[in-house]
C-alpha cells in the first residue's frame, strides 16, 4: 500500500470529499491548495450546481476563493456515486445528529459507506472526519467496506481523523490545526499522516488506533460542554447575589494559570457541542459504565432557553407590570455563534418556539440570516424572514432579546430604542446610564 503515500507526495493522488457543508468544503480548498485534484461529492443538487459555477454558499468562504478553484481546472463536484472510484483518497464529512430519542444517528455514515463501498477499488484510502463514537470506523465502516471482498490494511486503508472546525475563526482554519490521525493498523495511520502533512502547516498527532482518535474528538467537545455549564450555573447561583458573572469571569481570567474561561449563554449551539457528549453517554451504556457529570453538563446547559424565557418574563413584568403573552420581542441574532451564518442546534430555535407558546409575538433580526431555513427540528420556523435594521429600532417592540453577539450590530442604538434589552451574551458591555434598561440573563 507504499503506492498511496508516493501518490500523496507527487500530488498524482485524487482526492474526494463527500459532504460539503461547513467541515467538508474548507476540506476541498485546502486539498486543492495543496496541488491534488479534488472531487467534491454531495447529494444535494443545489450545492453541486453552485460549486460548479464557482459560487459559495458558505459566508465566511468567499466565492473567489470557489471561483479561482474552479477556473484551475483540478476540481470537480458531482453527485455521482460512480466517480467515487475515481478518487485515491476519500475523506467523509457527514452529519452525525442525534435521534428524537438523543441516540447516534448513523445512517449518513453508514449510507455513504455503502455507497464507497459500491465502488470500492484496491489501492483506495477512506477516512472518516464527521464525530462520533469511539469503534465506528472499525465496528461499523470496515464491514461494510470489507463485504465488497476487498480487506481493509491489504487492499484498500482506513482512518479517522476528527474534524476540528470553528467556522468563522480566520486565526484557526483547518489548514492551521493539528491534525489527530488513527488507522485501521500501522500503514493506514502512517498514509493518513502523509496525506493531511500536506494540507496542513500545523502537523499531525498520530495515536495508536481509530476509536482513540474518535475520542480525542469527544473529549475535546465534552470539556466544553461541562465547563460551559459550569459557569451557566455559576450565572444563576451569582445572579442572585447580585454579582455580575461577567465580571467575575474578567477578573478571574487575570490568573496566568490555572484557570481557562468559559462563558454562559442562552443554551449551546453549533454542530457539536449540544450531539457529541451524547454519543459517549449512549456508548457507555453499552460497557455499563455511568457518566453522570456529562448527562448533568447536559441538563444544566438544555435548561438554558427556558431560564432566559423566564428571566425576560420577569423583567417585563417587574418593570412594566405586562407579561409574555401579547409581548412583542425581537430577537437579535439567529446564528449559533457570532459572526456566521450557521443555526444548526442554534439556542434561538429553541427561544422562538418557547416565547411563541407563551403567547410573544416574536421576530429576528440577523446581518447574517436573511431566512430561516431549518431541518427536522423547529420545521415550522423555515421561512421567516429577518426584520432590517430599521424594523427593529423603529420602536415597535416591548423588549429584544441577544442570542448571538454578532459585531456588525450597533449595540447603543438598539439600547436607545427599546424599552427593555435582555442580553444572554455581554454584548452591551457597560452601558453606563442606559444600564437600567438592560438586563442579563
Amino acid at each position: 500500500m507504499n503506492s498511496i503515500e508516493s501518490k500523496i507526495t507527487t500530488r498524482d493522488a485524487c482526492v474526494a470529499v463527500v459532504g460539503l457543508g461547513y467541515v467538508g468544503l474548507p476540506l476541498v480548498l485546502a486539498a486543492h491548495k495543496a496541488g491534488f485534484c479534488v472531487l467534491g461529492f454531495d447529494t444535494d443538487p443545489e450545492k453541486i450546481t453552485r460549486l460548479s459555477a464557482g459560487v459559495s454558499y458558505i459566508r465566511h468562504i468567499g466565492a473567489d476563493n470557489i471561483a479561482a478553484m474552479v477556473a484551475a481546472g483540478r476540481f470537480r463536484a458531482t453527485d455521482e456515486v460512480a466517480a467515487l472510484a475515481q478518487a485515491d483518497v476519500i475523506l467523509i464529512c457527514v452529519p452525525t445528529p442525534l435521534t428524537a430519542n438523543r441516540e447516534p444517528d448513523m445512517r449518513y455514515v453508514e449510507e455513504t459507506t455503502r455507497a464507497i463501498a459500491s465502488v470500492l477499488r484496491k489501492g483506495q484510502m477512506i477516512i472518516l472526519e464527521s464525530t462520533t463514537y469511539p469503534g465506528t470506523t472499525e465496528g461499523l465502516m470496515k464491514p461494510i467496506l470489507e463485504a465488497s471482498g476487498l480487506v481493509s490494511g491489504s487492499d484498500f486503508l482506513l482512518a479517522y481523523s476528527p474534524e476540528r472546525e470553528d467556522p468563522g475563526n480566520a486565526g484557526h482554519s483547518t489548514t492551521q490545526v493539528p491534525k489527530v490521525v488513527g488507522g485501521d493498523g500501522d500503514a493506514a495511520r502512517d498514509a493518513a499522516c502523509a496525506f493531511y502533512e500536506t494540507i496542513t502547516t500545523a502537523g499531525t498527532v498520530p495515536v495508536t488506533d481509530t476509536k482513540t482518535a474518535e475520542a480525542v474528538k469527544l473529549m475535546e467537545n465534552i470539556f466544553r460542554s461541562v465547563n460551559i455549564a459550569l459557569v451557566n450555573e455559576l450565572k444563576l447561583v451569582y445572579g442572585a447575589m447580585g454579582i455580575d458573572i461577567w465580571e467575575v469571569i474578567e477578573a478571574a481570567k487575570s490568573k496566568p494559570f490555572g484557570y481557562m474561561p468559559f462563558y454562559p449563554g442562552p443554551g449551546l449551539g453549533g454542530h457539536c457541542i449540544p450531539i457529541d457528549p451524547f454519543y459517549l453517554t449512549w456508548k457507555a451504556r453499552e460497557f455499563e459504565v455511568a457518566t453522570r457529570f456529562i448527562e448533568l453538563a447536559g441538563e444544566i446547559n438544555t435548561a438554558m432557553p427556558a431560564h432566559v424565557v423566564a428571566r425576560l418574563g420577569e423583567e417585563l413584568d417587574r418593570r412594566f407590570a405586562k407579561g409574555l403573552n401579547g409581548a412583542k420581542i425581537v430577537l437579535i441574532g439567529m446564528a449559533y455563534k457570532k459572526n456566521v451564518d450557521d443555526i444548526r442546534e442554534s439556542p434561538a430555535l429553541k427561544l422562538i418556539a418557547l416565547l411563541e407558546a407563551r403567547g410573544a409575538e416574536v421576530s429576528f433580526y440577523d446581518p447574517f440570516i436573511p431566512v430561516i431555513r431549518t431541518g427536522r427540528e423547529h420545521a415550522e420556523l423555515s421561512g421567516r424572514e429577518s426584520l432590517t435594521w430599521e424594523a427593529v429600532v423603529a420602536g415597535n417592540h416591548d423588549a429584544a432579546l441577544i442570542v448571538t453577539d454578532h459585531d456588525d450590530v450597533d449595540y447603543g442604538a438598539l439600547i436607545a430604542a427599546m424599552p427593555l434589552v435582555v442580553d444572554t451574551r455581554n454584548a452591551t458591555g457597560d452601558a453606563g446610564a442606559l444600564r437600567e434598561r438592560i438586563a442579563h440573563a
